[in-house]
Order: C-alpha cells, then structure tokens, then sequence
C-alpha cells in the first residue's frame, strides 16, 4: 500500500486557505502573541537594517513583532519587483510617510527612488511562507521570488539572519526541499513551544 504525501500544490493550496479562514478576532490575538514570541526568540540581537513583507492573503503580520526595542531606529525594507531583471527580487527603503506603489500582483511597495538594498546587504529578513518545517524548510506562494533573492547568500561575506513569520498550524512533519531551497536560521509562530 502506497502512502504518498501530498503535493506542494496541495499543501500550498490548504495552507493558505486556513491562514485566510482565521477569524479577525483570532488573528490579532495571534498577532499579539507573535510579537511577544519575536522578541523572546531573537534575544538580545539588535538589527540596524531589516526587510519584511506587508501581510496579504491570510499571513501573519510582522509589523506588531517590530515595535519591540531591537527594532528601534532600524530601517524597514520591503520586497521590491526587478523591473530589468524579470522573477527577480530586492528590497527598498520603506518610508512609512510616502505612499506606495502596486506592482504587478497588487502589492504595494516602495517607489523606485527609494534606496534598493541586496538580501546579503541587510541585517534580518523576516520571510513570510506558507508552510515550514522544524528543520528550517519552507513552501513559499510558489513563484520563487524569495528563494532567487535568497540565493547566493553563502557566497557573500556576509548574510542576514533568515525569520519566517507563521501561524503554528503551518508547521509541518517535513517540507520536501528542493535543490534551491535556503533553510530559515528561525521560525517565530503565535505558539510558544
């Protein structure tokens, strides 16, 4: 008898319709917890220049997980589309004061004056993902983006310190990595364990 694990596909599509089931309620509490877990996670670190996302489609939001002191006075990045380099990604300046601007999938992100920073370039990069493993393997949305910007870390001098962002119901026994895969050095859920 044949015991198959499911596709990414399948798991991708799952996970991402729970993450989107979570009532608002929930989801805060959830949110509160992330914070408070972020900041016993990451200890005494302090980051100078951070990405993050803007949360969509059911993710977790990192933004209540920055108003932590580590995080003060850092400057905030978000994934910025390579308008040369097709399927490319980097990260831009984030100024909370200036409006952004959609890209191709309607996401909002910073205008293209603003600084472009390299992933290696950065400090932390809080990812987010769908599913994870306790390894450090993730499934991402699917498209590749974070795992192009992601790399050639291990070439670089010098490389950020990789945080996906999660709900606990996301972990997963195993996410099959693929030869492209960069394994998160952590995970921060709404779940202490």
């Amino acid at each position: 008898m044949s015991h198959s694990r499911p596709s990414r596909a399948s798991l991708r599509r799952a996970l991402r319709a729970r993450r989107r089931a979570v009532p608002a309620g929930e989801r805060r509490r959830a949110q509160r917890r992330f914070a408070r877990n972020l900041s016993r996670a990451l200890g005494p670190r302090r980051f100078g220049e951070v990405a993050l996302y803007l949360a969509g489609d059911g993710e977790m939001d990192p933004l209540p997980g920055l108003a932590a002191g580590r995080f003060q006075g850092a400057r905030l990045y978000l994934p910025a589309l390579d308008r040369v380099h097709r399927g490319r990604m980097h990260f831009r300046l984030w100024r909370r004061q200036r409006r952004l601007r959609a890209n191709r999938f309607g996401i909002g992100g910073p205008a293209r004056r603003e600084r472009a920073r390299a992933a290696w370039a950065l400090d932390a990069i809080l990812v987010p993902l769908v599913g994870f493993d306790d390894r450090g393997h993730r499934l991402g949305m699917g498209g590749g983006f974070y795992d192009r910007a992601l790399a050639d870390l291990a070439r670089r001098p010098r490389r950020p310190y990789l945080i996906g962002v999660a709900f606990e119901f996301q972990r997963l026994p195993r996410v099959d990595e693929a030869v492209w895969d960069r394994p998160l050095d952590q995970v921060v859920t709404d779940s202490i364990r």
